[in-house]
């Protein structure tokens, strides 16, 4: 079976911490609408390397999260979509080419530390303070989009622009899935052209998409449950837990 899938080169136990970690990725995205990454992309690069984990976690965020495309195409500002969108045409090339070129080590430092730099950027509340003209927005959907290119992590620097005090919820929220579909389907493109799918991948999605698709759906249902002080320290704790792990100081650990 596991050669099957393409899985014979991976661990029982290196295959079941990232379908643990998929479950909890989903949970986190289904009740906040983002941070899937985050929590996947530092441990599941420690397994199988970033070239794997980053197209992974691709492939089951996207085709998990097609049906909340059509609400989100008639809430969301399709306009400023549009412009932030012109920028991850120029980021995500650039972040799949490190992705797909660069030294993996390099690549697992560079994460952690851009997971690193996101986590205390989104704990202290931080967001955009000036107004969202053209140029600001194209920059960042340009940081966004490289972030996203290398290793899935364009959420927080758009999440962090949009979610402004005068924004509507409703349509923050639409903007915010709209773009992540739009910037998808660029980085699946891009990971095309840089030769990045591989057998082992699709035989990953085939056991972690389920489980992310169940945290997603638990996810939604928890959403409201708790109160959104209580959700942020759940996921700031996770987040640093799955970044100490990845560490590659730790290399000889969790294996």
């Amino acid at each position: 079976m596991m050669a099957t899938l393409g899985l014979a080169s991976y661990s029982t136990g290196s295959l079941l911490l990232v379908v643990i970690t998929a479950f909890v990725a989903g949970l986190a995205r289904g009740f906040s609408g983002f941070g899937s990454a985050l929590i996947f992309m530092p441990i599941a690069s420690k397994m199988m390397g970033a070239q794997v984990a980053a197209p992974l976690l691709l492939l089951i965020d996207f085709l998990t999260t097609l049906t909340l495309i059509p609400n989100a195409w008639r809430r969301a500002d399709r306009h400023d979509v549009g412009i932030i969108s012109l920028g991850a045409l120029v980021g995500v090339p650039l972040g799949t080419m490190m992705l797909a070129w660069g030294d993996p080590l390099t690549i697992r430092w560079i994460i952690v530390t851009l997971i690193g730099l996101m986590l205390a950027l989104l704990a202290c509340g931080w967001r955009f303070p000036g107004k969202p003209t053209p140029a600001p927005t194209i920059g960042v959907g340009s940081i966004a989009g490289f972030f996203g290119g290398l290793a899935q992590l364009g959420g927080p620097p758009v999440v962090m622009y949009w979610l402004r005090d005068a924004a509507v919820a409703a349509v923050t929220r639409a903007n915010i899935i709209l773009y992540f579909f739009i910037a998808d389907l660029l980085i699946i493109v891009s990971y095309s052209i840089g030769g990045l799918w591989t057998t082992a991948i699709l035989g990953l999605a085939v056991i972690t998409g389920p489980v992310f698709a169940l945290g997603l759906w638990l996810g939604s249902k928890l959403f409201g449950k708790a109160s959104d002080e209580t959700f942020r320290r759940i996921c700031y704790v996770l987040v640093v837990v799955s970044a100490l792990i990845s560490l590659p100081l730790f290399d000889g650990m969790f294996r």
